[in-house]
């Protein structure tokens, strides 16, 4: 089932609202679940919610999944670059973002100070940060990537797809080196081979080429610390919930079920 809740996302007083996913189950038992946190909340679920009309179709995976969980999908802003604020946690001084505040960390003391807490006391979970997750696409990718290593005492998992990581490499880079993730932690890092970020047709290969160097440079370093880390790179994939539904089998399998 999910329920659709508001919550004031403090950093601008305003209302965000929570898609979240109980297992069919949830009022028939006295279980505890792991929870997992979604960027991008309105786009999981129902093609009717989301953002261009086709959604990730996580809940009829969940639906026939054998591992029972908690999802709670955080819907973001919609209003001009509202989104692009919210989910990018580095100040850029030129390029992309450089017009923006960046607030992405102030939305990850949102989650972790606001909204888990809140999770935990209204729904029976699992608190500890072996089974709490994190996951995102696109800049939501970037954020869960900045979550897990920058808030690895709450999130042991991250699936980091399609993540827009190209733009801050220097700043990822320097959180990679500054914060050390224990090593039971586990990522999975993806991209696909149509991806392809504001470039012209031309520079479509070389791009290719840099989002496949940045994600192999970021495993490299979470594998040097001791981390599991699964990437793959989806032939054919574009940036876009079609092909990220596609993808769930592999993340969902990789960071629960090993």
């Amino acid at each position: 089932m999910i329920i659709k809740q508001d919550f004031l996302y403090t950093p601008t007083g305003q209302n965000r609202r929570l898609h979240i996913y109980l297992p069919d189950s949830y009022y028939d038992t006295d279980e505890r679940y792991p929870v997992m946190y979604f960027f991008d909340g309105h786009n999981l679920f129902y093609d009717d919610d989301a953002t261009y009309g086709t959604c990730w179709g996580l809940k009829d995976f969940l639906d026939h999944w054998s591992k029972n969980m908690i999802i709670v999908g955080m819907e973001c802003g919609h209003g001009a670059d509202e989104r692009l604020n919210e989910y990018c946690p580095y100040r850029m001084s030129r390029g992309f973002c450089s017009h923006l505040d960046c607030i992405g960390d102030a939305t990850f003391r949102w989650i972790t100070e606001e909204v888990k807490p809140a999770i935990d006391q209204e729904f029976r979970t699992y608190t500890n940060r072996a089974c709490t997750g994190i996951a995102g696409s696109s800049m939501g990718g970037l954020m869960a990537l900045y979550g897990v290593v920058r808030y690895n005492r709450v999130f042991s998992k991250a699936a980091c797809v399609s993540s827009a990581i190209g733009f801050c490499m220097p700043k990822v880079n320097r959180d990679l080196r500054e914060y050390p993730v224990d090593a039971d932690t586990r990522v999975y890092l993806s991209w696909g081979t149509r991806e392809a970020y504001g470039v012209t047709d031309h520079e479509h290969e070389d791009t290719k080429s840099r989002t496949s160097s940045d994600n192999r440079s970021v495993a490299a370093r979470l594998l040097a610390q001791g981390a599991a880390v699964q990437i793959y790179c989806q032939t054919g994939g574009g940036h876009c919930e079609a092909d990220w539904r596609k993808q769930i089998p592999l993340f969902m399998d990789f960071l629960w079920m090993r």
